[in-house]
């Protein structure tokens, strides 16, 4: 006797928490753009330290610091929480360091590229075989960022730092499964980090001096909105992800990285030439393939599963 799907309702209601979550991440870098004139160190300083302060809370509020304690008794947990800790910086330094300097369009770029980069790597650490689809899409991305770089002329590093490190990021979430609950893992991811934050805040304030508090009460609230600008879309996404179906995560995932491309060609007017058109569209149609082959293989293993759930 197979279990029972999930309710459709259920279902419903987390897709709805994953799209909420990638819209609020595709309009992050309109967010960052309001903290000027605070730079992309001094922001992800704040971003770690306020998200703590966050999570904090929340564990307050939530009763879960028992949970929480359970996890820190834990060596293997702590060590894949770190090594998460790091992942997710280089992810988010890259992020606000692309935003703020006039590369947004390459951000959507990494986050489009990263469901291919999550496939190379089940082939590369999980030992996974591909079907022969899955390999056309891979090849097709590589030949988008070859196109890209000889046509634009420099390496897309910010787009495939993006995409790798949110892709190992994942891996090792996948390693942690259901044994760390999302507000617990961001407390100590974000833990992890603050000894980084506070010799970042240390550097800039000795350098070019802090921006929290000097440029009014409206930009001090942004800045101090960080904590929950990080924290409320990561908390949506694991609802989402423990409800809905896989197959509509994984095309929900698209819609922040089409936001971003749509901000950066369309609000902040980033060159976007003839190579860069055909570099993307490659991605596009590399992604179109990977999704369509996804969802044949999600029918035909429900159709296997139900094939040997027949009685006899």
């Amino acid at each position: 006797m197979t279990p029972a799907p999930p309710p459709a309702s259920g279902a419903v209601r987390g897709g709805l928490f994953a799209f909420c979550a990638y819209l609020l991440w595709g309009v992050l870098p309109l967010y960052f753009l309001q903290l000027s004139p605070t730079g992309p160190f001094e922001i992800v300083a704040w971003r770690i330290a306020l998200s703590l302060v966050f999570c904090l809370l929340l564990l307050t509020v939530l009763r879960a610091w028992h949970p929480f304690l359970v996890i820190v008794r834990q060596p293997r947990l702590l060590g894949l929480t770190a090594l998460a800790g790091l992942l997710i910086y280089v992810n988010w330094q890259t992020y606000v360091y692309g935003a703020l300097t006039g590369h947004v369009i390459e951000t959507s770029l990494g986050y489009f590229i990263n469901p291919i980069v999550t496939v190379l790597l089940g082939v590369t650490v999980l030992r996974e075989r591909l079907r022969p689809v899955q390999w056309i899409a891979i090849g097709l991305a590589v030949a988008a960022v070859i196109v890209i770089m000889v046509g634009y002329g420099s390496f897309p590093w910010i787009a495939l730092t993006l995409a790798v490190s949110f892709g190992v990021y994942g891996l090792v979430k996948k390693q942690i499964g259901p044994s760390v609950d999302a507000v617990s893992g961001l407390t100590l991811e974000s833990l992890w980090l603050l000894p980084v934050a506070a010799v970042q805040l240390i550097v800039v304030g000795v350098t070019s001096g802090l921006t929290m508090g000097a440029n009014g009460a409206l930009h001090t609230v942004r800045l101090l909105a960080a904590g929950a600008v990080t924290a409320i879309p990561l908390l949506l996404f694991a609802a989402g992800a423990r409800r809905a179906p896989l197959t509509v995560m994984g095309l929900i995932q698209f819609v922040a990285p089409i936001i971003q491309f749509a901000i950066g060609v369309w609000l902040l007017h980033e060159p976007m030439t003839l190579e860069r058109w055909i570099g993307f569209g490659l991605v596009w149609v590399a992604l179109v393939v990977l999704s369509v082959d996804s969802l044949l293989a999600a029918r035909r293993r429900r159709a296997s599963v139900s094939d040997v759930s027949e009685p006899v």
